[in-house]
């Protein structure tokens, strides 16, 4: 229900406050489901592989990521943030090169200027029942540029729901990056009329920068 009250968020109890959509909410806690699926599984993995990987630097190596993330504040919460910590970075940073499959790295890499991003939007077919997912770009994405998608939804949703990593972008044919296999592989074929919200974000060094949201209806057959 909405609630008025001083802004807050997390648990308390038995109830889960959050700032939604038309304001403070607050909801009874819920246990969250954990179908422990194959991308969950290797997401843990990775967490768990970098974690440890920390553990097993020099004393100097660390003191060199504490220094690097003194400098990095974490996502703001309610206008409140601060600094990582040297563990944090290295996770964070790690954890983004081995989910595009590049290898990790014990130096914490410099902060690399912001790439323009080509992409420019969504468009997708359905000649004959066959349903084909493009991305329009310019030129070709940085490499290891990041593709997250979401479950189809109903044509009236307009804001992301729940994405999911569904690989890195190939370089575009035509002016197009077909990313039908790689939506179809996590979700299935999306029905005509459902909307399809994707994401695209860069991963130059570890450092992710901003997700571009991009989402098109599925038109009905030709």
């Amino acid at each position: 229900m909405k609630i008025v009250d001083v802004p807050q968020t997390g648990n308390l109890g038995l109830t889960v406050t959050y700032s939604g959509r038309t304001g403070l909410t607050r909801r009874m806690k819920a246990t969250t489901k954990n179908p422990n699926s194959s991308a969950q599984i290797a997401q843990r993995s990775i967490l768990r592989q970098c974690a440890q990987q920390y553990d097993q630097l020099t004393d100097v190596q660390q003191a060199a990521w504490i220094t690097a993330a003194a400098g990095m504040k974490s996502r703001a919460t309610l206008g409140q943030s601060g600094p990582l910590t040297g563990l944090q970075l290295f996770v964070k940073i790690n954890a983004s090169l081995l989910t595009i499959g590049a290898p990790s790295v014990q130096v914490p890499p410099p902060v690399p200027a912001p790439s323009a991003m080509p992409v420019t939007g969504l468009v997708i077919t359905n000649a004959g029942n066959t349903i084909r997912l493009k991305l329009t770009a310019s030129n070709s994405a940085p490499d290891g540029t990041m593709l997250w998608g979401c479950a189809p939804e109903n044509s009236g949703v307009r804001r992301v729901i729940s994405p999911r990593y569904l690989g890195t972008l190939d370089s575009p044919s035509s002016g197009a990056i077909d990313i039908t296999a790689a939506y179809t592989a996590r979700f299935g074929v999306p029905p005509a009329g459902s909307r399809v919200f994707v994401q695209v974000n860069t991963n130059e060094s570890g450092y992710e920068g901003l997700r571009y949201t991009f989402s098109a209806r599925v038109p009905s057959a030709s």
